[in-house]
């Protein structure tokens, strides 16, 4: 379908893969154009058929949903991947945005809400399922803070050439605050936060707003709690 975004599902389950493309092809601006039982076979057919979106289910025989998210992202595919499971870890939700996912949802979600988590990360943003945001920024600012705030504001600027509404923007980012929300925030209009977006992004080289949160709390421009 002409100027639908391109859709691939990853599900070792068939009725599960079945159940997805029912879904999506339901709708007239999305099409799924592939399907793989394992992560093997996924990258395999994102490689011939480069879609906008995968679907990724995380635990399969063989090569499993976040490695191949890895390889994804490695073998520089334009392709965006959103994991799915049934397992709510959080050491699957830390090794997928590790990996380069650009979205983590609960497979009990909504069909609404897995038709407006295709249509996010296909526009450039990433999205986590609600209950998982929090509880990764929480685990994210419970952290050991062995590096001072400041310092790492300083290094980030030094390395990355950062402007002080980029740093805003990121700290922002890190409390997990959508282009609506930062806009209100700073007093921004939203065109203007989704610009300072694009360049931090592209300044840093994080793929999407997931990896520039990591990049916050790794460096620690983002304190700990009671720091």
């Amino acid at each position: 379908m002409s100027g639908a975004v391109s859709v691939v599902v990853v599900d070792d389950e068939p009725l599960v893969r079945d159940g997805f493309r029912m879904i999506v092809d339901s709708q007239d601006d999305l099409s799924v154009v592939g399907e793989a039982a394992d992560g093997a076979e996924a990258l395999a057919v994102v490689t011939a058929e480069r879609p906008d979106v995968v679907l990724m289910d995380v635990r399969m025989p063989g090569v499993d949903g976040i490695t191949a998210t890895r390889r994804i992202v490695e073998a520089g595919l334009p392709t965006k991947v959103i994991v799915l499971t049934t397992f709510d870890h959080d050491e699957y939700v830390h090794e997928a945005l590790r990996a380069g996912a650009s979205g983590f949802m609960l497979k009990r979600l909504t069909s609404a809400d897995l038709l407006h988590a295709i249509r996010v990360v296909a526009g450039g943003e990433a999205l986590l399922a609600p209950s998982i945001t929090r509880r990764l920024i929480d685990r994210f600012a419970q952290g050991d803070g062995r590096t001072n705030g400041v310092v790492a504001t300083v290094d980030l600027v030094e390395r990355f050439r950062l402007t002080d509404r980029e740093i805003d923007i990121l700290h922002e980012l890190a409390a997990g605050r959508s282009n609506a929300e930062i806009a209100a925030a700073l007093d921004l209009r939203e065109a203007t936060v989704k610009s300072h977006v694009s360049s931090l992004l592209v300044k840093t080289g994080c793929r999407d707003r997931v990896q520039a949160v990591i990049l916050a709390f790794d460096c620690g421009i983002v304190a700990p709690r009671g720091v």
